[in-house]
């Protein structure tokens, strides 16, 4: 950015020839310095430059850069100021001004500098800077909603980036403890509070006790959206079958409130795949697909139940959707790849079957790495919830 912003060639100042003259002398003298990567040296010569006119924009702006790039800032702070005030469009100069008043502590200034420059700033590295900053700067003053939005825009610029991310994680961590408060105080004993603190319970590994609070938030309200199909996911996770029969019905619940879920539609279907009803499952499956054309687990299951009945044809297509619409699922590459052996398309199968591999191993080291960090939840019982 250094070099973007020194890159313009100085115009002269109108003044009278002696002045004219010196100030060239100046402005030459720098440059060559900065040819010769000397920027400590140049910076006398452009303050020198600055003194004769101190209207002349690239003079007040480069010697601002160079002061701000040696970590001199406050030095910096009324050069970039003088050359914004002539220029107001220069964005990346009102961003490193911003950058600058942080760190020399005049917040007011920063904030309106960083919020007015950050829209317009086209860098991404640039843009990631000043939004990161920006960021600490609402998350300081307890502005959430506008750092949870500056976030979303650094995600666009910037979706891989560490930094990034884990401002996300901070920032909507912060802003989910803030909401959860909020809705204590105001509504301690709403359905709403019992369905988060099932989600707090979930966290804990407390499995009973988040299915406890999902109970208590569908007799306060049946029609909550998403509660019955939280807590079918949750008893669905047991490996008693009485549980496993309560999930079915409680993923019904859910499609009775919301004939759009499309996600229960699915899951449904699986229960029906499970216990052998291959025609109904592809019937539920086909409705989710419907109802949701980008998920690539649906598509995958109509696929599956049509292998199972004997219709391979129409399977293919299936499964080259599914693994376009999740290019990562492992499951999806395999049975692709599994139905190109059959079809006799070896070079297509072995490209699937490395996909597999590869995305399998990725998740497997993904399980491996928070293995330590996750609570393992309690197993679900149907005796233990009879108690209850």
């Amino acid at each position: 950015m250094l070099v973007l912003m020194l890159s313009a060639t100085l115009s002269s100042p109108q003044t009278p020839d002696d002045k004219q003259k010196e100030f060239a002398v100046h402005v030459e003298k720098a440059q060559g310095f900065l040819r010769n990567k000397q920027p400590a040296l140049a910076i006398p010569e452009l303050l020198a430059a600055t003194t004769i006119d101190p209207g002349n924009i690239e003079a007040q702006a480069n010697v601002g850069v160079l002061l701000y790039f040696q970590g001199k800032l406050a030095d910096a702070i009324p050069h970039l100021r003088a050359a914004l005030e002539k220029q107001p469009a220069l964005t990346k100069i009102q961003g490193l001004l911003g950058l600058a008043e942080l760190h020399t502590l005049d917040f007011d200034s920063a904030s309106k500098d960083l919020e007015s420059a950050f829209p317009q700033i086209a860098d991404p590295k640039f843009k990631v800077e000043v939004g990161l900053e920006l960021v600490g700067l609402y998350t300081q003053t307890g502005n959430l909603d506008e750092a949870a939005a500056t976030i979303a825009q650094l995600r666009k610029v910037a979706p891989a980036n560490p930094e990034v991310l884990y401002a996300a994680y901070r920032t909507y961590t912060d802003l989910s403890s803030e909401s959860m408060m909020a809705l204590a105080l105001n509504s301690p004993d709403s359905a709403q509070m019992h369905q988060l603190l099932a989600h707090e319970e979930i966290k804990e590994g407390n499995t009973n006790g988040a299915i406890a609070q999902y109970r208590k938030a569908i007799a306060i309200d049946p029609k909550l959206p998403g509660v019955h199909f939280e807590l079918a996911e949750l008893l669905n996770t047991s490996q008693d079958e009485k549980v496993k029969k309560e999930a079915e019905t409680e993923y019904l619940a859910a499609l009775a409130t919301n004939p759009m879920d499309e996600k229960a539609v699915c899951r449904l279907a699986d229960i029906d795949a499970a216990k052998g009803n291959m025609a109904k499952a592809f019937d539920e499956y086909s409705k989710a697909s419907a109802l949701q054309p980008g998920d690539a687990d649906a598509r995958l299951g109509q696929a599956k139940m049509l292998i199972e009945m004997n219709q391979s044809d129409r399977a293919l297509p299936l499964l080259e959707q599914a693994v376009q619409l999740e290019p990562t699922n492992p499951n999806a590459h395999y049975r692709l790849g599994m139905m190109y052996r059959t079809l006799g398309r070896v070079d297509d199968a072995k490209r699937e079957i490395d996909l597999y591999k590869q995305f399998k191993d990725v998740k497997e080291k993904l399980r491996v790495t928070y293995k330590d960090l996750l609570i393992q939840p309690n197993e679900i019982r149907a005796n233990e919830q009879e108690e209850k």
